[in-house]
């Protein structure tokens, strides 16, 4: 063999040699930029999340996402019992209702300090379902909806539908529980609608029940 094929011969020995340290060099990197955390995945935003009103209180039926970036296995989707409490791993069943995301985020690091060390914690809310007005009588689709921003009469009626036919627009009424008792409040569709007396379109309120009769 000559002294110029021997050259060629070690340096491709060496290449071969060299390249499994090299991908093993390269592979962590690689791994690290094209897969998130399941914890980063789990608390990021989804496109249906509603946007919270600020000092937004926590209400029976909302569901939320309870992430534990350090642990897995202790994250879990929880809806708000009609009690107001929400059953996780570990920890079993938290008061959640009445309370603001950030209050209930504390409550769950306090909890879980009991099982583990230095806990990091997320709450989301990932639905609004106990802020509620209700319409009834005559429109096209009474029911209950969901307040996940600010809504008036006006708009409350448009979701509904609409007016039926026969429906006495002047003597709409808003029932509202104010202090313990319940108040009416006016509305007339005609005036609203034509653009008079538009302080009748207030914004509703949780609770609130439009009466179209």
């Amino acid at each position: 063999m000559t002294a110029n094929c021997l050259s060629k011969s070690i340096a491709s020995a060496l290449l071969l040699a060299a390249l499994p340290a090299f991908a093993q060099a390269q592979k962590p990197a690689a791994t690290a930029q094209s897969m998130p955390t399941t914890a980063a995945a789990a608390a990021a935003p989804r496109p249906t999340d509603p946007v919270l009103p600020a000092g937004y209180v926590i209400g029976t039926d909302d569901v939320l996402s309870i992430v534990y970036w350090k642990d897995k296995d202790m994250s879990a989707d929880a809806k708000v019992r009609p009690d107001g409490r929400i059953a996780l791993p570990l920890i079993n069943e938290v008061q959640a209702a009445g309370l603001t995301p950030e209050q209930l985020q504390k409550k769950l690091t306090e909890e879980s300090k009991k099982y583990m060390e230095d806990a990091n914690i997320t709450v989301v809310v990932r639905e609004i379902n106990s802020r509620k007005a209700f319409i009834t009588g005559e429109v096209n689709k009474p029911g209950p909806y969901p307040l996940t921003s600010p809504t008036t009469v006006l708009q409350l009626i448009s979701l509904a539908g609409g007016l039926r036919e026969y429906a006495d627009a002047k003597k709409i009424v808003i029932m509202r529980s104010e202090n313990g008792r319940q108040i009416g409040l006016p509305f007339n569709y005609k005036e609203v609608a034509g653009g008079k007396n538009l302080q009748q379109n207030i914004e509703l309120k949780p609770g609130d029940t439009v009466v179209v009769p």
